[in-house]
């Protein structure tokens, strides 16, 4: 609440999102591909409209003490995600130190066979994120496997990498464990098992879809390494075994991960219970010294460490050498600016104001419905934030919802639909730049193979439309 109680204007209210939406549209889209010049840093856009929201307030006659305070709770409630960005650099390098990662794209690449590699890089991170409830984690750890395997058989980075992000998305959607998920049914007061039943409408229909279609571009966009052809890359696999010692037991940090998440611990503990075990394992079986296990940890992990060995591919280099507490830097400082920007919007409550205005329209069932798809995507490009997104919509929502006798868990099902599931697919969105980082290919390579949350889109509309899975002969709950 604004520290005088004063009413802001819908214009008031819509002026720094429209300035980010032109900061957007000159600095990332026309400068690109237009004029032929460099895109602005996504640092720097939010810094611009944040210095625009907050220069607004003061001349509207907001204290800059107050808006301060309210950007200051908007970057606490941001810092448990950041800490998960900097546990995530140490989860990689310390699985790449102790021989975990090595090991299981080692066997990967002696099992799967390269056609099924798009349809697998799909379905085991819907297991994985299902076991685990995240998206992020999932990327950042079986996904990191994956695309090491696509590497190294030539397979389509741009279609693995949204393979992997869909099934990351899965589970981060329908897995009880998953925050988003929680967030969304507290956020309209449904049970989250009512949610969860709720989304598999749309959800569970689209991963059919997409598994489909990732099986069939196996076979039309094959990896350019065949089963027969494997024997070519014995040279990469000779130098992994030359770097680590594999044994069953470098698969207790993942293990670590998959039990913890799965008894709902906290997700920071136990991803750094996952580091350390991984850290001890690489003393114990690796030739690796202390020193080389720190360093790994600090600065992500270097080939250069294996002394021992002459001469280290290019390619086990380019798998390898990653990770490290600094190795998300860019995405938690793109992720700090737009907290900035979203807390200077919140001190106005700029955001429920403008979504409010916009959607009075909706008068039917299905045009509220798709009102409230269009408000969580909206949403949540604009803050980069699920969280909020939840909050705001279905604040914006509930009542529409209440009095054309809509269960609300539709409402919360429409959140994640288009909120949750846009998130990878927005180049400036904290989790679009988290995958880029992370699997080393961007949003605007990958977007049109990530199948899951484009047919998802579809699926949604199609049901607000017919009014299939609406629930309409439910009982409305009414407090």
């Amino acid at each position: 609440m604004a520290a005088n109680n004063r009413p802001v204007s819908f214009t008031h209210a819509l002026l720094p999102i429209l300035f980010l939406l032109f900061l957007i549209g000159y600095g990332l889209m026309a400068r690109p591909l237009f004029l032929d010049q460099s895109a602005f840093p996504l640092e720097i856009i939010f810094i611009l409209a944040a210095a625009f929201a907050v220069a607004q307030q003061v001349f509207l006659g907001f204290k800059w003490k107050d808006i301060e305070r309210t950007i200051v709770e908007k970057l606490a409630t941001a810092l448990p995600a950041l800490f998960i960005l900097f546990a995530i650099g140490i989860i990689i390098s310390s699985w790449i130190v102790c021989g975990t990662i090595p090991m299981l794209v080692f066997y990967g690449i002696k099992i799967i066979n390269p056609t099924l590699l798009y349809f697998l890089a799909f379905l085991i991170p819907v297991i994985f994120s299902t076991l685990t409830g995240t998206s992020w984690g999932s990327a950042g750890t079986i996904g990191v496997v994956i695309i090491g395997v696509a590497i190294v058989i030539g397979a389509r980075m741009d279609i693995t990498a949204a393979a992997i992000i869909g099934g990351a998305y899965f589970g981060d959607k329908l897995s009880p464990l998953s925050d988003t998920t929680n967030i969304a049914a507290l956020a309209v007061d449904v049970d989250v098992f009512d949610h969860i039943r709720s989304m598999l409408w749309t959800t569970l229909p689209s991963a059919i879809l997409a598994s489909i279609a990732y099986l069939i571009l196996g076979f039309v966009y094959p990896p350019t390494l065949s089963s027969s052809d494997l024997n070519s890359i014995q040279p990469f696999l000779d130098s992994l075994q030359s770097l680590f010692n594999f044994n069953p037991l470098l698969l207790l940090p993942p293990l670590i991960v998959l039990y913890g998440s799965f008894r709902g611990m906290p997700t920071i503990p136990v991803l750094l219970t996952s580091a350390l075990s991984a850290s001890l394992l690489a003393l114990i079986f690796q030739s690796y010294t202390l020193g080389d296990v720190v360093q790994s940890l600090y600065k992500g992990f270097s080939s250069d460490m294996a002394v021992w060995v002459e001469n280290v591919p290019d390619t086990v280099s380019a798998l390898l050498d990653r990770g490290g507490l600094y190795a998300l830097s860019e995405a938690i400082m793109i992720a700090l600016m737009v907290f900035v920007y979203i807390g200077a919007l919140d001190h106005i409550k700029a955001m429920p104001i403008v979504v409010d205005k916009l959607f009075a329209f909706a008068r039917r069932r299905s045009a509220t419905i798709i009102s409230s798809l269009v408000a969580a995507a909206f949403t949540n490009a604009m803050t980069s934030n699920q969280y909020a997104t939840s909050f705001i919509v279905g604040d914006a929502f509930r009542s529409k919802y209440e009095q054309l006798g809509i269960p609300r868990k539709v409402l919360s099902r429409s959140l994640e639909d288009t909120g949750t599931m846009l998130e990878p697919l927005v180049p400036w969105h904290a989790a679009a730049v988290f995958m880029a980082a992370t699997l080393g290919v961007s949003a605007t390579e990958y977007w049109h193979w990530q199948f899951l949350s484009l047919i998802n889109f579809a699926m949604a509309t199609l049901l607000a439309v017919t009014g299939i899975g609406c629930f309409y002969n439910e009982e409305v709950n009414r407090d």
